[in-house]
């Protein structure tokens, strides 16, 4: 743990990977283009409508360079061979997750085809070709997906909907594909008091071992012959 803190968690330096994506980031934050997105989850708490500025989006709802570049850390430190991301977004994340590792296959889901639409432009402009995208509600796309990968489950990014019942629904689904080495990420486990309650519940579920909460995201780890410990360290 100590040595995932200081090498992955707290480290400041530069990945090469990093300027192509951040590029592309800020070519979203000035595009004047508009879409109709269909929500499936939570919902946004700035109250966003239906219909969207691309550039509202990449400010509102990607996930922020630093935590994002955590991701492809994570990433590059597992080494895992599959990847599953819940939530593309624009695809700014999953670029990340892909471009740790061009031998790693990164499935990613996403509700809104409009969406999805703007984050295949993303893996073209980056030219990131291990990564597939999967239309539609993840409440109908996980289990065919989670089947279709191909070998056990590596890393999972959990960020397609905030509320309880859907996050742990998609825990238990991905739990039959992990291995003792898989590594499971959440997003905004303080979001709000339903993703706290569900962070607690999968704190407490019988496989996993040990968890850390770095507030903004959580990780979860099922290694055997290893005491439960549950972490909280600052990012």
């Amino acid at each position: 743990m100590f040595g995932l803190y200081t090498s992955v968690v707290r480290h400041t330096g530069i990945f090469g990977a990093y300027e192509a994506i951040e590029a592309r980031r800020r070519q979203l934050l000035s595009s004047p283009a508009s879409i109709t997105v269909t929500d499936f989850g939570a919902g946004s708490h700035t109250g966003a409508g239906r219909q969207r500025r691309v550039a509202d989006i990449a400010r509102t709802a990607a996930k922020p360079p630093h935590l994002a570049q955590l991701l492809f850390r994570l990433a590059n430190y597992f080494r895992p061979a599959t990847i599953l991301e819940l939530g593309t977004s624009l695809g700014l994340t999953t670029a990340y997750l892909a471009a740790a590792d061009s031998r790693t296959k990164v499935v990613t889901l996403e509700g809104c085809p409009n969406v999805a639409g703007v984050a295949r432009e993303t893996f073209a402009a980056l030219q990131l070709q291990n990564i597939e995208i999967v239309e539609g509600n993840i409440d109908d796309t996980l289990a065919p997906a989670l089947s279709a990968l191909g070998a056990p489950l590596g890393f999972a990014f959990f960020d397609g909907n905030h509320r309880y019942e859907p996050t742990l629904h998609y825990f238990e689904q991905c739990l039959a594909h992990r291995t003792p080495e898989s590594v499971f990420v959440f997003d905004d486990i303080h979001w709000s008091e339903e993703m706290e309650r569900a962070w607690e519940v999968i704190k407490a579920h019988p496989d996993v071992t040990v968890t850390v909460d770095l507030f903004y995201i959580g990780l979860v780890f099922f290694r055997t012959g290893q005491p439960k410990q549950h972490f909280s360290l600052r990012v």
